[in-house]
């Protein structure tokens, strides 16, 4: 059983404590992708601000600590120099002490750059937490049309492919960014120190350098950002395709989307060749910076030499700092490629993080009762395709009423409007005389649920599956709702009982067994309205009968809307309401509907003779 954005334990992909996303393969049913929203730079700055205030101390410490390291690695050039001088003097004692120094400046700044990326690192890591569960707490709360439009793929892409592309940016990049502009920064103070006219002459490979990261990040910014686009709409056809595969064979439709998912690769392929393109024009045009920074620096050191202005010791720091200049500005602004791809990814976690969360509505009664009223219910997934058409129905506390009607008759979107997945575009809904729009997430969840046919087993222990439903259920508890559902024997056969590990990397269940698992989920939260949405038709023959017969008990004492796949359900149910392109067409008993020889009759009798 699978919980919806609002309604308790109902959704494609199930979570007790909020909405779901839907499983692979569901499209946005218009066919448009209208893409979940992306954050602008200054927003996606403003945020990262937001996490880092409170932690204004731990980034000063670290901050602190790495400026220490890179001071004492700033005095190993002006040392050497003093080598130099020493040499020429034949000054065996002050080479000595200079090496002495040295050993000394490379413990201490090794013993201080590892703390201070350290502790960097570890504060971009618990930013980056703080982010990425904003992220999973609005994205679990996404109408799921909203995630629908624009399709599953949007979605997991920026909780994996974009979470992982930040996450590398927090680890690698930041702590190293940070060590190589302080080293920067502290080598052109020492360059200033040791003669000024050094300082101009390295920044003479400045207005290169400049320039470089300015062209690089014109062309790296959009570019990224199209190959995030691109790689989202892969996953998309990938799990359209893959999630659809049954039906794409049954309609002979392999071609064609072989064909998309094959347009859809070489389009992201394309735009990732561009990037290592655009990567290796950016470090040739560092190369020429770098070049002529170390030509200057040494033809000033040549001059300055001759000049008497300084001494060969003096000339050598001042190249051996411009030598170790230039490994961290060209680190720096290498950075900036994983930069470019860490903002684009962070824009789209901002973008999903920073919708407005879930409103508490000011009702918190329960409905009245278990009734369902549907009045002059219309909806389309687009404009002038309407799904259903002015549908009235009422299901009184305590009732079952069994949806039938060919493909594509709008069961399914019905289904999900009582449930209150969708808002339906005209009409009401009503559940116990309230809307579930009113009755907000928290009382929505208690009163309605919706099983599909699609159920997802969590990775976990079969008890912690089953609690998602109820937290504070006993083992008693969840023993006797597997009970009921006939689960009980297959549960006590795994390899740990309910202690097994279950979903992807354990044991994985039968298309059955997963669903006798959300039956039994239903019978741990108890709602008073369900809503069952082809839940046996993935069963198979062999396991139909038993799905029906748990789906039954788990239905006892419930007002129950089934979407009947097997018309076997439907002719045990109270009431059967047949929907024809989105109208109610028939109504009545099973009895009544075979003998009025319309819409409903002639299904029968097609099933009948299929049996």
């Amino acid at each position: 059983m699978t919980p919806a954005p609002e309604p308790a334990l109902a959704a494609t992909v199930p979570d007790a404590t909020g909405p779901a996303l839907p499983a692979p393969g569901h499209a946005a049913p218009g066919g448009e992708r209208e893409l979940l929203p992306v954050a602008t730079g200054a927003r996606s700055r403003a945020v990262v601000v937001e996490l880092l205030r409170p932690r204004r101390r731990p980034a000063l410490v670290g901050f602190g600590v790495l400026v220490a390291a890179t001071a004492a690695g700033m005095l190993t050039a002006p040392l050497l120099g003093r080598v130099v001088d020493a040499a020429t003097r034949g000054s065996t004692g002050e080479i000595t002490a200079c090496a002495v120094a040295l050993a000394l400046v490379a413990v201490v700044q090794g013993a201080a750059t590892g703390l201070g990326l350290t502790r960097i690192a570890g504060l971009g890591e618990t930013v980056l937490a703080d982010l990425r569960e904003r992220f999973v707490e609005r994205a679990l709360h996404l109408p799921l049309e909203q995630v629908e439009r624009a399709g599953s793929g949007d979605l997991t892409s920026r909780v994996t492919g974009d979470v992982a592309v930040v996450a590398r940016a927090v680890r690698n990049a930041l702590p190293e960014l940070a060590r190589s502009l302080l080293t920067v920064a502290l080598t052109l103070v020492g360059l200033a120190v040791l003669d000024w006219r050094f300082l101009l002459a390295a920044l003479l490979a400045v207005p290169v350098q400049l320039h470089t990261a300015r062209w690089y990040a014109r062309r790296a910014v959009p570019l990224y950002a199209r190959q995030r686009v691109a790689t989202g709409a892969q996953q998309q056809q990938l799990l359209d395709t893959v999630g659809g595969a049954a039906t794409v064979r049954a309609l002979r439709l392999a071609d064609q989307h072989t064909e998309r998912v094959a347009r859809r690769s070489a389009a992201a392929v394309e735009l990732a060749l561009a990037g290592i393109r655009l990567v290796l024009r950016f470090y040739s045009r560092l190369h020429v910076a770098e070049y002529l920074g170390l030509v200057a620096v040494v033809a000033s050191g040549f001059w300055l030499v001759r000049q008497d202005a300084v001494s060969i010791g003096t000339a050598t720091a001042a190249a051996l700092y411009v030598h170790g200049l230039f490994g961290p500005v060209n680190t720096a602004l290498g950075l900036v490629d994983d930069a470019q791809a860490a903002t684009a990814g962070l824009a789209r976690l901002v973008g999903v993080a920073d919708l407005a969360p879930p409103g508490r509505s000011p009702r918190s009664a329960a409905p009245a009762d278990a009734s369902v009223v549907v009045r002059g219910l219309g909806h389309a997934y687009r404009p002038g395709h309407p799904v259903l058409r002015d549908v009235t129905l009422s299901l009184a506390p305590g009732e079952r009423v069994a949806l039938v009607g060919a493909s594509g008759a709008g069961k399914s979107t019905l289904a999900r409007l009582v449930a209150g997945v969708h808002r339906p575009e005209r009409g009401s809904v009503l559940l116990g005389g309230a809307s579930p729009a009113d009755l907000g997430p928290e009382v929505l969840r208690g009163t309605v649920a919706l099983i599909t046919q699609e159920v997802h087993v969590f990775a976990g222990r079969l008890a912690e599956d089953l609690r998602l439903a109820r937290p504070d259920a006993t083992d008693a508890e969840l023993t006797e709702a597997l009970r009921r559902v006939g689960a009980l024997p297959w549960a006590l056969a795994l390899p740990e009982g309910l202690a097994t590990v279950v979903g992807a990397g354990g044991h994985r269940l039968t298309v059955a067994q997963a669903q006798q698992l959300a039956l039994a989920r239903l019978l741990l939260a108890d709602p008073p309205i369900v809503v069952l949405d082809e839940a046996t038709a993935e069963a198979g023959s062999a396991g139909a009968r038993t799905l029906e017969d748990a789906a039954s008990v788990a239905l006892e004492g419930r007002t129950a809307l089934v979407v009947a796949h097997r018309l076997t359900q439907a002719r045990t149910a109270d009431r059967i309401v047949v929907l024809d392109r989105g109208r109610v067409v028939e109504t009545g008993t099973h009895l009544e509907l075979v003998a009025a020889r319309g819409h409903y009759a002639a299904l029968w009798e097609a099933w009948s003779a299929q049996r």
